[in-house]
């Protein structure tokens, strides 16, 4: 053990060793750049990746090297590096002949640019180095131009190799800003795809010349140096003396979850308030328990830390108001708002989270922009998927072509197949709606939903139908009902289908204050029914509901459910139920 112990004393780095590394390191740098004077590659150009392209070579790691929760800091830093590499990289377009180099794509690491403390493999110890880590993409970046056979222009192996890693094949290159490079040059032009998943990255070539067979061409560089002895971890070594173990650098030692969340509902507050532990995160617009103001409930006490983004929530707000209430216009509004939001969401997600759960309204840009790589997530779904609703829209708009608001908004396709994505890697999908949950039936937390307190109703005489005269809402198949068998209809909104919608129909407005005064049954034959509210406080005072399984709402007491689109179901069902 003494031995063990004057070893330790004699090999561990002092912090004058690391002044001396640094200086060293600037002089390389500066030499790098003079001598490039003028003749330094060019940054690449990116456009949205072309996965129809042939696949040209792909490389394939694992994330996490090991479960050890001693190895945890390190290893969360270092995904949290390539979380953000990968956004400089994916989607990358390397023209035929040009030289790719690494360095040239890829801006400093720096915390700033949200790189954290990763692995670096320095003088045959793994350290604590912002932006370490970086050398697993540059190894798999290698690896596939070598599988497809392309020119290497530069490229430096590891002073060591690690067990299991791609320097013990010969096929690895570490990286160092700015000296220490990879560069190659393809024969034909080719798009890179970096992909995190929740246990692995993937790089991959795709050929954008639409051929399939891979180019014979290139070189292969000579082997590298002899495998020495192997590197230990400054979390596992035991030296906690030495200035760059965690103990000293104050690095998280475990996991913690970070929830993501934005338009309040009751049933997902109460599984946060069930589910959050002491060391989790909370990033919200804005704690209205606390200052009484917005809409934004969520219960925020109990975290370790809460994060409020308070001008954005005021600044969304005002826009808002000032939108209509309907139309592509406020939709492309509520969109852009969002991807605002999951842009300051994704800037503050501590890197040492890996599990995450998400509003589904922030998902699709939290995918996109890489957030959720190698973490699991969870999703508080308050909606369809963004492609089943333009399903149900389709659905609508060829049973009523002239209803012109079916068809006046559709999202853009790649938002589309981000959330599809998203929605596909998620653990859970939590919701009290029972049509979302039956869209993933194995994956889905299925929550109950939340009853406003009871009012006291005697037998009415209205049929109400609760919301704004809209396609979406069933009012067309509503009209044709009332024509046919002369119902009375009291409407709860406005009429947004045209002045003359109801024309041949017995209806009224209905009283603002008070819109279940009266009312004998509530209908809502929708198309798409995100949050079923009137609706359950309809079922809450004991009124009979008449709703399509869009409404998320079947099995509920009181409630029957009818198809969409059928008006004559709809006809029978409110007969049925007035019969009573």
């Amino acid at each position: 053990m003494q031995m063990e112990t004057d070893r330790s004393k004699e090999n561990q780095p002092t912090k004058w060793n690391s002044v001396i590394f640094g200086a060293k390191a600037w002089l390389h740098r500066i030499r790098r750049v003079s001598k490039e004077l003028g003749r330094r590659p060019k940054k690449l150009g990116r456009c949205p990746l072309s996965k129809e392209s042939p696949l040209l070579a792909e490389s394939a790691t694992a994330l996490f090297s090991t479960g050890n929760e001693a190895e945890f800091a390190l290893q969360a830093g270092k995904v949290q590096n390539l979380r953000v590499i990968a956004a400089h990289l994916n989607g990358l377009v390397v023209p035929a002949g040009t030289v790719f180099s690494f360095w040239a794509n890829i801006p400093r690491p720096t915390a700033g640019r949200g790189f954290a403390p990763g692995r670096e493999l320095r003088e045959g110890c793994i350290i604590p180095s912002i932006g370490g880590g970086l050398c697993q993409l540059t190894n798999s970046l290698y690896d596939a131009a070598l599988t497809a056979g392309f020119e290497i222009l530069e490229r430096h192996a590891h002073s060591r190799r690690l067990p299991g890693s791609m320097a013990e094949q010969n096929r690895d290159a570490t990286v160092f800003w700015n000296y220490v490079d990879l560069r190659f040059r393809a024969p034909v032009d080719i798009q890179i795809e970096v992909r995190l998943s929740r246990w692995k990255l993937t790089v991959a070539y795709r050929r954008l010349d639409g051929k399939t067979t891979p180019p014979v061409c290139g070189t292969v560089p000579a082997s590298g140096p002899d495998a020495g002895p192997e590197a230990e971890s400054c979390e596992t070594c035991g030296v906690t003396s030495c200035f760059r173990n965690p103990s000293a650098t104050s690095l998280p030692k475990r996991s913690a979850t970070t929830w993501l969340v934005d338009s309040f509902w009751p049933e997902h507050d109460s599984y946060l308030s069930a589910n959050r532990t002491q060391s989790d995160t909370l990033l919200m617009p804005l704690n209205s328990r606390k200052y009484g103001i917005g809409p934004y409930r969520w219960n925020a006490g109990g975290f370790s830390k809460v994060v409020q983004f308070p001008l954005f929530t005021a600044r969304r707000s005002f826009h808002s108001r000032k939108l209509a209430e309907q139309g592509p216009v406020r939709q492309r509004a509520l969109l852009k708002m969002d991807d605002e939001l999951a842009k300051l969401y994704a800037q503050n997600v501590p890197y040492s989270s890996l599990h995450l759960v998400v509003s589904q309204t922030l998902l699709p840009f939290l995918w996109q922009r890489g957030v959720l790589g190698g973490r699991s997530f969870e999703v508080l779904m308050t909606r369809l998927p963004l492609a089943h609703i333009q399903s149900q829209l389709d659905s609508a708009a060829a049973a009523w072509p002239e209803a012109r608001m079916l068809t006046d908004f559709r999202a853009d396709p790649e938002l589309i197949e981000a959330e599809t994505e998203a929605l596909a890697a998620a653990d859970c999908w939590i919701t009290p709606h029972q049509h979302v949950a039956s869209l993933a039936p194995k994956r889905v937390t299925l929550l109950d939903w939340k009853l406003p307190a009871a009012t006291s109703q005697g037998k009415g005489r209205r049929v109400i139908f609760p919301a704004s005269t809209l396609a979406r809402k069933g009012a067309w198949e509503l009209r044709k009902a009332a024509r046919d068998t002369l119902i009375p209809i009291t409407l709860g909104g406005p009429i947004l289908e045209g002045r003359d919608f109801w024309s041949g129909c017995n209806t009224i407005p209905s009283d603002r204050g008070d819109w279940l005064r009266d009312a004998a049954l509530v209908v809502l034959p929708s198309w798409v029914e995100n949050q079923p509210r009137r609706l359950l406080k309809a079922i809450a005072a004991g009124i009979p509901v008449i709703a399509t399984e869009a409404c998320g709402i079947a099995g509920l007491h009181g409630v029957t459910t009818i198809p969409n689109g059928d008006s004559g179901a709809l006809g029978q069902a409110i007969d049925s139920a007035l019969a009573i």
